[in-house]
This record gives structure tokens, sequence and C-alpha cells, in this order.
């Protein structure tokens, strides 16, 4: 009787053991910005109309508020990722994969924290980011200035500007908008909301795009 009592607490500890690294390892949790160069909050005929004309590209962002990925802390440090599809995200009939990416890690990041980002963002953005051209060390700034009024600011270096706000009433063009594509990436909340400005800037996906007052941002939050 003793034996069984005993194994039975062997395998109790080992299962909590497990557990407790497997939470270790994956337990985040932060702020999520995405912005697209197609409206996301659109209707159907204005959606239908950019379907392989635009939408390729993209930027997701994710500031950890707390948290730890591969068991290192990554409280309070961003990282950046800028897309070039091979068509419009989002679209069931388009072929984006395999897209080409930029990653953007905060610069204050230790060498740890850095591939804890790398790894976070590539977990998080699956095919988006699966195949990354190039890492840049740079600055970030990121600030979810109003989270239920989707205001938002990021700025990686001189590589990437987002800036976002509300969707109003003059962003009802036909009437008839709706959340036409969901965020690109699991998120916990997500509001639609206007990219004021939408810009990437670098010379590594082959393209650059600077895009204004187009309703194809969200913003929101994450946890895993």
């Amino acid at each position: 009787m003793r034996k069984v009592l005993l194994l039975s607490a062997v395998f109790a500890a080992t299962l909590f053991t497990l557990s407790a690294q497997q939470n270790a390892k994956q337990t985040i949790k932060g702020h999520y910005v995405e912005t697209r160069s197609a409206d996301v909050y659109t209707g159907q005929c204005f959606a239908n109309g950019e379907v392989n004309v635009s939408g390729e590209e993209a930027i997701l962002a994710w500031h950890v508020t707390e948290g730890s990925w591969d068991d290192v802390s990554l409280a309070g440090l961003n990282v950046v990722g800028a897309i070039k599809a091979r068509a419009t995200l989002g679209d069931p009939y388009g072929q984006p994969y395999p897209a080409q990416s930029v990653l953007f890690v905060d610069s204050q990041a230790t060498p740890q924290q850095r591939q804890a980002l790398i790894n976070f963002a590539q977990e998080m953005g699956g095919e988006l980011l699966r195949h990354v051209v190039k890492v840049v060390d740079t600055p970030i700034d990121m600030e979810v200035v109003q989270q239920h009024h989707a205001r938002a600011l990021v700025h990686a270096g001189d590589f990437v500007t987002v800036e976002t706000r509300p969707i109003n009433e003059k962003d009802h063009i036909c009437g008839n908008e709706e959340t036409f594509y969901p965020p690109l990436t699991d998120t916990t909340h997500a509001m639609p909301a206007v990219a004021t400005t939408d810009e990437y800037q670098g010379r590594d996906l082959s393209t650059t795009w600077t895009l204004h007052d187009k309703r194809s941002a969200f913003v929101g939050t994450f946890a895993r």
C-alpha cells in the first residue's frame, strides 16, 4: 500500500512539475497592433475591389506587459514584424504563402530576451513570420493610448510607423461596413481601427509602403 501511495505521489509531483514548466514557457500577455494594406473594416463590395490589388502587406506589433517565453521574462519589451505576402491576406481563395518578413526586435533586450522575442513572434505569427529574411535590433516604442478607443502608436526605429484612431461616422462610406477580416493572429480582444499612418521603410522586402487613413488596423490584447 505504501508503495502504491509513493508511486502516486511521485506521479503527481511529475505532472505538477511538467505543468509548471509549460506555464513558465508560455505565460505571457500584452497589447497587439496590426495594420494591412487592405481595409479590414469595410463593406463586401469594397473588400472585393481590393482583392488581388492590395492587402499583401501587413505589420504586426506586440508589447509584452507581463510574462515570459522560453523561461525568459519579456515584460516591457516589444517586437514588430513587417510582412510581404503573395496574395491578399485573409482572402479564402488566395495563396499568400510563403510570405517574407522582417522582424524588428527591441534593442533593450538582452541576448536571451532577443531570441525569446523572435521565438515568441514566430509562434504567434505562424506562416506570416515563417520566412524571416532579416532580424533588426532597433529601439521600439509602442503605446496603446486608449485600448477601447483603438488609439495606438508604434515606432520601430526609422523603419516602421503606425498610428491609429477609432472608427467614426465619417468612416461609414457605404453603410454596410463590418469587420470583414479577422485579425491575422490570436488575440483575446481586438477592435478595428483606422490607420492614420501605416508605414514600412526598409530594404529587405523588395517593397516599401506609406498609407494613410485606411480602415485597415486592429488594436487589441493577447494572452498565451
